[in-house]
């Protein structure tokens, strides 16, 4: 799956040309390959810090760690009951690091990896590994698979249509709201890089800041929001006991 839009105007690199793979599919944006390593180098030194800042009990960071954590800890037990460190480990995982990626434009010459529809295509792909192999891990592949002929046999294809599109469904939907808002970003400092008015019209009256606010931090937490919360929907479907069970169990 390619980004044909964007790679029109942005450095792209073919590793396997001289093998004769020149099609759109082995193509490799430049920007996307650039920003995502920065942004995992990013995770992994604040990481380390954090872990150093952790042997201060009367450490700030520590502190707003730890109420970060306990959010989605807070969201995990709502959906699933209970709260195993894997999943709250993966779901702030996803938080995290696409929030990052929505937001990194702001650092000079990086763009969203999340405005290629490659990255949010992978983000769906391991979404969906990840929640179809914990619910097999939990419930046994024996059950995991007659849950694809129920009721009647003649469901399965449904089932399986019904589950693969859940990939499509996260990765389309991340893509198209950070793609449609950098190209309303790109559109608005087109029309001030044409004009010094219109530059200081946009810095004073504040539309500026406005349109770092809503394009860049809010769009950019909202989606990571809405694909981890769309992720721990599914899993809680998946693996979540139902309240009948639950009775039993406590029965």
């Amino acid at each position: 799956m390619h980004n044909q839009a964007v790679s029109d105007h942005h450095i792209t690199w073919k590793p396997l040309e001289n093998f004769g793979l020149t099609h759109n599919f082995w193509t490799i944006q430049a920007e996307t390959l650039v920003s995502t390593w920065f942004i995992l180098g990013l995770i992994i030194l604040f990481s380390w810090y954090v872990s150093r800042c952790f042997k201060n009990e009367n450490s700030l960071v520590r502190w707003a760690i730890v109420e970060y954590v306990r959010l989605f800890k807070d969201l995990v037990q709502q959906s699933l009951k209970s709260c195993p460190i894997n999943h709250l480990a993966m779901i702030g995982s996803f938080f995290t690091y696409i929030l990052m990626c929505n937001t990194i434009q702001f650092i000079p010459w990086l763009e969203e990896p999340t405005k290629d529809i490659n990255t949010t295509f992978a983000l769906g792909i391991i979404s969906f590994l990840y929640v179809h192999g914990s619910s097999i891990k939990v419930n046994g592949f024996w059950h995991y698979l007659q849950h694809y002929f129920e009721p009647f046999f003649i469901m399965f294809p449904l089932h399986v249509v019904g589950n693969i599109s859940t990939i499509i469904s996260l990765s389309f939907r991340l893509f198209g709201n950070i793609f449609g808002g950098y190209i309303i970003s790109s559109l608005y400092n087109s029309l001030l890089s044409g004009s010094a008015v219109l530059q200081t019209l946009g810095l004073v009256s504040g539309l500026n800041f406005i349109i770092f606010l809503i394009f860049g931090i809010a769009e950019g937490m909202i989606q990571a929001f809405v694909f981890t919360m769309l992720t721990l929907t599914y899993l809680s479907m998946d693996i979540a006991p139902d309240d009948d069970e639950e009775q039993t169990i406590k029965s």
